[in-house]
């Protein structure tokens, strides 16, 4: 008696498990196959860090439709940069890149795609996002984060009912942000809407583009740049610990920022810099 019964909840498992496996089998076939590592593809001619705008050089060459308050705000950026400086871009310190610039990938990113969220992973400063596809609107009341808040749609299925597309809208952004490093500002108010189409190339299965159009009231217009992706043939990649955090030689007091030399002593970023108030240290007497 003993026997059947063991027999009985084995056969049973056996059935759940088939069950479940065609369960999730069918899921699968529903959705683009992004699997996968993918790292920023290569833009002949650039090296170093990358623009926002792939297309075009980084910084003024980029031609952002800044309205002409930002567009003093990021001449003063970059005239803060040439003379040693950081500018407006905050990531020196290990602050998150946020949104729309963590999607410049500066790591290698996976897409792992589930029926009610999809989670793109980066490699890089806290670049972690979700983003939900199971319907929901907007939540009444959202805590701003660097990578926003996103809700997701699927679109463009297929004869086979396999979709091509996903289309994202991100809000809730907080700061500070750039588009990039050469300190291209987005609005202090924290209104920015990014909107996304990520599908592969009809050509290229393993190049996926993530078209991107930003609304943000420092802009004149929204402006609409593509990103775009190249997968690794490796199906078992090699995939990094990245720590901002370590061996990171800025040092920040009040709205200065130094360097700490090799020898771990606290140096100038800019020619004749001020050093930082020493009032609570004892003062070597002369």
């Amino acid at each position: 008696m003993h026997d059947r019964s063991s027999i009985g909840a084995i056969a049973l498992l056996a059935a759940l498990c088939v069950s479940i496996t065609g369960a999730g089998a069918f899921e699968d076939a529903k959705y683009p196959e992004w699997k996968g590592q993918w790292s920023r593809a290569p833009v002949p001619g650039v090296t170093g860090n990358p623009s926002f705008d792939p297309s075009k050089p980084r910084g003024r060459g980029e031609q952002a439709p800044l309205t002409a308050e930002y567009q003093a705000i990021f001449e003063a950026n970059l005239a803060d940069q040439a003379a040693g400086g950081q500018g407006t871009d905050a990531t020196f310190t290990c602050l998150p890149p946020g949104m729309p610039r963590s999607m410049i990938s500066y790591g290698p990113m996976e897409i792992v795609i589930m029926p009610d969220i999809t989670y793109i992973l980066i490699e890089y400063i806290h670049d972690t996002r979700r983003v939900f596809t199971d319907g929901r609107d907007w939540p009444a009341q959202v805590a701003p984060a660097f990578g926003g808040y996103s809700i997701g749609r699927w679109i463009a299925a297929d004869a086979n009912g396999r979709y091509g597309a996903l289309e994202i809208e991100t809000r809730h952004m907080k700061g500070p942000r750039a588009y990039d490093a050469s300190g291209l500002p987005l609005h202090a108010d924290g209104q920015t809407i990014v909107k996304e189409r990520i599908a592969l190339d009809q050509a290229d299965r393993n190049l996926l583009h993530d078209e991107m159009t930003i609304i943000d009231h420092a802009l004149t217009r929204p402006w609409t740049v593509t990103q775009n992706y190249r997968r690794s043939p490796n199906p078992r990649p090699f995939w990094r610990e990245y720590v901002c955090a370590e061996n990171n030689s800025h040092v920040v007091v009040g709205n200065e920022t130094y360097y700490l030399s090799a020898e771990g002593l606290l140096m100038p970023a800019k020619k004749d810099q001020t050093p930082p108030d020493l009032r609570y240290f004892n003062q070597t007497r002369k």
